[in-house]
């Protein structure tokens, strides 16, 4: 069962286990200067708004409705990262992340199944959160969202097609059985994580896709358990659009959230970053497909333009290192 509750995304498998629930959330982020250089996580300050596709059938395009799921609103360049906050006591969930049909953590196309050789998909809780896409060993290039179409999407740039945009999030439960086995005597808490938001230009195209943007450090965590231990028959499904903020109020009647800050103006305020730190986890290895892509400035270079306005580098001066077992006083949080 997938609720929308409170801006966020709430997987359940009552039938499963009463501790199978699992809550994603779409942070609003800094978009970190895409320079080339590596950069720690940037914080978050709130969840972007979510609302029911089905909700607003005329004002959204067909395929959307095919589709279902929800939609959100993003700025053209503005940056976002998922949260996973699974119940309390740790329930494990397998989750597979692709921005149009391309998977973000190998590159391949989108199918249901899960892969272990490469690894195609993320375990929460050890995984608390996915910037972007997994280029190298312990580095991710940020999703950055640009108007479908216009080359710059990573789904673009690898099939050559404009086709779905936004993401696709699949999610199986762990087995109780296995679950029980696990954790019979222990019981683990994940707190909460957020972060703050990036930029905003021209064009009003109301589909938008994740292009790849400056390079994060983040580990993507190998898979502890076995494959046997997942629930691959009650795997829940789930589209998450993305409209141009630009025609938000038209869609829905309520003002988008504001243009966010820079990173240089955040980082001049003095507010902090963070590195994370998965204890001595095995890691996944890069994408050798996803590390091809250009990211939006590479790209933009190469085609006289200019897709990312307020691009300085920064020096962050603040950041604060969170460990694995987040507790509640261990948020990627900042204000501005």
């Amino acid at each position: 069962m997938i609720e929308l509750k409170q801006d966020a995304l709430l997987f359940s498998f009552p039938e499963m286990h009463q501790k199978a629930r699992l809550g994603i959330e779409f942070q609003r982020t800094l978009r970190i200067p895409d320079d080339d250089r590596d950069y720690p996580l940037p914080p978050g300050l709130g969840r972007f708004p979510l609302r029911h596709v089905d909700d607003f059938g005329r004002e959204v395009p067909e395929l959307w409705l095919q589709h279902g799921g929800v939609m959100l609103p993003m700025y053209q360049s503005e940056a976002l990262w998922l949260n996973f906050e699974s119940s309390r006591g740790g329930y494990p969930f397998a989750i597979k992340i692709a921005a149009g049909k391309t998977n973000a953590i190998t590159g391949e196309s989108w199918k249901e199944k899960l892969d272990r050789r490469p690894q195609d998909y993320v375990v929460a809780p050890e995984q608390p959160w996915l910037d972007g896409y997994c280029v190298e060993r312990g580095v991710i290039r940020q999703f950055v969202a640009m108007p479908l179409g216009s080359g710059y999407s990573a789904e673009e740039q690898i099939t050559g097609e404009a086709e779905h945009g936004g993401l696709q999030i699949l999610v199986y439960p762990m087995k109780a059985e296995a679950f029980e086995r696990y954790f019979r005597r222990r019981e683990r808490a994940l707190g909460d994580a957020c972060r703050y938001a990036s930029e905003s230009v021209q064009g009003a195209a109301l589909d938008m896709g994740l292009a790849p943007g400056g390079r994060m450090r983040q580990e993507i965590y190998d898979d502890p358990y076995k494959p046997a231990d997942w629930d691959l028959e009650h795997g829940s499904r789930c589209f998450v659009h993305i409209a141009n903020s630009l025609v938000w109020r038209g869609i829905t009647g309520q003002p988008p959230p504001t243009v966010p800050a820079t990173a240089r103006e955040y980082t001049d305020a003095g507010l902090p970053w963070f590195e994370y730190y998965g204890d001595d986890a095995e890691v996944v290895g890069g994408s050798k497909v996803l590390a091809q892509l250009k990211s939006v400035l590479k790209l933009g270079e190469a085609r006289k333009d200019t897709p990312l306005p307020e691009n300085d580098s920064v020096e962050p001066g603040k950041i604060i290192a969170l460990r694995k077992g987040l507790a509640k006083n261990q948020v990627r949080e900042g204000c501005f």
